[in-house]
Formats: structure tokens, sequence, C-alpha cells
């Protein structure tokens, strides 16, 4: 499994840095957003390093799969309500254009009660 030394979500999967641990497994780690968007705000990383979306191969084609059929289970299980009247964002931002702070690929699931939903 890569990494990188200086990576922080490198960092938190190898338990160098504290997080409040949402799920892990062989090849995910799930953690609480320090500073959350919403009621609800954790993200999924794979925890072989990947700088982004811009770096995924048709191989990473069954690890990305994982990572979308695991964030509603997940969601439901920290707070957000069901689908329809409930629901959740997850958000990928890719790039620093594209509003990525820190660079190892990371989904936002974020939910709850609405005001923090905007646009």
């Amino acid at each position: 499994m890569s990494s990188d030394p200086n990576c922080v979500f490198c960092k938190i999967i190898e338990g160098k840095i504290p997080s409040r641990k949402v799920y892990e497994d062989d090849e995910l780690f799930g953690f609480h957003d320090i500073a959350p968007w919403a009621p609800v705000h954790f993200m999924l990383v794979p925890k072989r390093h990947i700088a982004s979306m811009a770096q995924l191969t048709p191989d990473d084609a069954a690890l990305m799969g994982r990572i979308m059929t695991l964030a509603p289970k997940l969601a439901l299980e920290q707070g957000c309500r069901p689908y329809p009247e409930g629901g959740y964002r997850v958000l990928v931002n890719t790039g620093t254009e594209g509003g990525q702070e820190v660079h190892h690929l990371h989904v936002h699931v974020m939910g709850g009660p609405r005001p923090w939903l905007r646009g």
C-alpha cells in the first residue's frame, strides 16, 4: 500500500494523527471532517495514496464503486435521514482550482437537517 509521508490523510490512516473514525477496512478509511459544513460530515478515503480523481485509472473502478455504495450506508448510520425525505450530499473536489485542499483523494459525505445546504 503506497502512502505519502507528507500527506495529512496518510498520517490519519496510519494513526499518527488522531481522528474520529467512521469506518475502516483493508482498502478504505472513513473519518469525521474536523471543520464540518453540515450536521453529518465525514470523508471516505482510499488507504492507498491517490492524489486526486485526476489520477484514477480503470483499475480503480472497483475501489470507487465501493466508496459510492458504502457512502449511503454510512450516511444513515451517522444520522442522515433516509431518502426521499432525508438525504445527503456526496462531493469530490479535484485539484486546487476544484477546491481540493488535501491532495489525497477523499469523498465528502454531508447531510442532516438543512439550512447548511447551499446551491
